[in-house]
């Protein structure tokens, strides 16, 4: 009984004294005079969504996942180097046939190269984005739908500066995804990719964004997402979507010492993918401006040399001669704070902002200069891209040029100078028609069917004034002029 009586006490006490301190807790919180609630209002609502479910992602897969697509590859045939001597009648023909060893140039063929990679629907009459390397050197492209049909897909235009690539295919009321905003993007925030990792095709892998703006080696105008989405070969070219089911990005490239998924994942943003698509759609390339100068990041000590408040800002260490830069009044030395109003953080932020400037146009750039800001007037020029390639506009005729299997650029009047040569364009590569008639890399384009031509639209236009299936290219090689008669499927 005595016993019992101890413990019945012990018990009330206890629980009188949980009730004090809840008493006390309550009148604290009420008070304000608890550390503890201070804290947790301090850092806000967002650690009670930490107590919720984690998101469902199955109706966005449902909804958009009939918008992504396979897109099958089969790349040019390629021609083996066989031993010298060496015929298709020889018994170790077919093994170097097969594993193309080097040698002199022979008479078998390499098989042709197949692969596979995703891409996603943006309009509702077949246009599809992917990436460029997915489809670089394809030969035929098929594209495959969730409900198991088959498109042969045109490839539009590829732009391998961001690695993106258009596609079509003929087809109408096609389902499409939405497109969102990727500066709204938050490190932490969830996304989900969709695409066909080593053929299976239309999976479903989530992750968080990891970092947003992302330099990486060859991507000049490419600032990437980053993220934690399971990616790996086969999702290249497939949507990234947020919460909303809004596309953000194209999934593209992924960093690995082993050659599969690692936890680090890269994607397109889709505003940069969007503006390259219109400008393929419409001629077939994309024109990227440039002010000439060579820029890096700033540091803490280089911000405290030129009294900087933080590194931040994009430094100015060479200006080229007369370039829009110089002309503009930059400086070696100039540290970029803003371009057109938007704030520059980072050296990886000014080629993107530059290059989606009209060229011609005036762009204000804000500099820091002897411990203030000033701010300049720019306008900047169009970027050459060595060896572009002139794709087809669907919304126009056939573009000739492309259907000539022609790469070229406009040449530099100081290679001009160098070569001796009065010509505009030189020929960077040749495929299809243009190689079988015999023009080479190198060759400078004078003129097509009698007309002198001097810039890539003159050559485009003088190719479609024909009036059979050949064209007659005017060329310089070696300090001779020969005609070229091309033959056009």
């Amino acid at each position: 009984m005595v016993a019992n009586s101890i413990r019945a006490a012990v018990i009330a006490a206890a629980m009188a004294l949980i009730a004090c301190s809840g008493n006390i807790a309550t009148a604290g919180t009420a008070a304000g005079d608890a550390p503890a609630a201070a804290v947790a209002q301090s850092i806000g609502p967002a650690p009670g969504r930490f107590a919720g479910a984690l998101p469902d992602f199955a109706g966005l897969a449902e909804h958009y996942g009939p918008a992504v697509v396979n897109v099958a590859v089969v790349g040019k045939r390629q021609q083996v180097d066989l031993p010298e001597g060496m015929s298709p009648n020889d018994p170790f023909f077919e093994f170097f046939r097969r594993f193309g060893q080097p040698g002199p140039r022979g008479n078998g063929n390499v098989p042709q190269a197949r692969g596979e990679g995703s891409g996603f629907i943006v309009s509702a009459d077949g246009y599809i984005l992917t990436n460029a390397h997915v489809v670089e050197n394809a030969d035929e492209v098929t594209v495959r739908t969730t409900d198991r049909r088959e498109y042969t897909a045109k490839v539009v235009g590829v732009d391998a500066q961001t690695d993106v690539a258009v596609l079509k295919i003929e087809a109408k009321n096609l389902p499409t995804v939405r497109l969102g905003d990727p500066s709204k993007l938050r490190p932490g925030e969830w996304v989900v990719a969709i695409g066909s990792p080593f053929g299976f095709e239309n999976s479903v892998t989530a992750g968080i964004v990891s970092a947003t703006s992302r330099a990486m080696p060859g991507g000049n105008y490419t600032p990437f997402i980053q993220t934690d989405v399971a990616v790996n070969p086969g999702n290249s070219g497939g949507p990234l979507f947020n919460l909303d089911g809004e596309v953000v990005g194209i999934n593209s490239q992924i960093y690995s010492r082993t050659g599969g998924y690692m936890g680090v994942s890269f994607a397109i943003p889709i505003d940069v993918a969007s503006g390259v698509k219109d400008q393929l759609i419409k001629t077939g390339r994309v024109a990227r401006s440039r002010i000439g100068v060579s820029i890096q990041d700033v540091n803490a000590q280089l911000a405290e040399s030129f009294g900087l408040d933080r590194p931040r800002g994009a430094l100015v260490g060479m200006v080229e001669n007369d370039s829009p830069g110089q002309r503009g009044g930059i400086k070696a030395g100039d540290v970029i704070l803003k371009v057109d109003g938007e704030t520059v953080e980072t050296s990886s932020q000014v080629p993107v902002m530059i290059a989606g400037k009209k060229p011609g146009t005036s762009v204000a750039i804000e500099v820091w200069r002897n411990g203030s800001a000033k701010e300049l007037s720019v306008r900047p020029v169009e970027i050459q891209e060595k060896g572009e390639r002139v794709a087809s506009n669907p919304a126009q005729q056939a573009d000739e040029t492309a259907r000539l299997g022609l790469a070229v650029r406009p040449l530099t009047q100081q290679e001009k100078r160098q070569a001796e040569t009065d010509g505009d364009l030189l020929v960077e590569d040749v495929d299809g028609p243009a190689a079988a008639a015999g023009v080479q890399p190198g060759d400078v384009i004078l003129g097509v069917n009698g007309a002198r031509v001097k810039s890539m639209d003159e050559l485009r236009s003088a190719s479609k004034k024909r009036s059979g299936k050949v064209v007659a290219l005017l060329i310089e090689r070696d300090n001779a002029q020969i005609f070229v008669p091309v033959r056009v499927g």
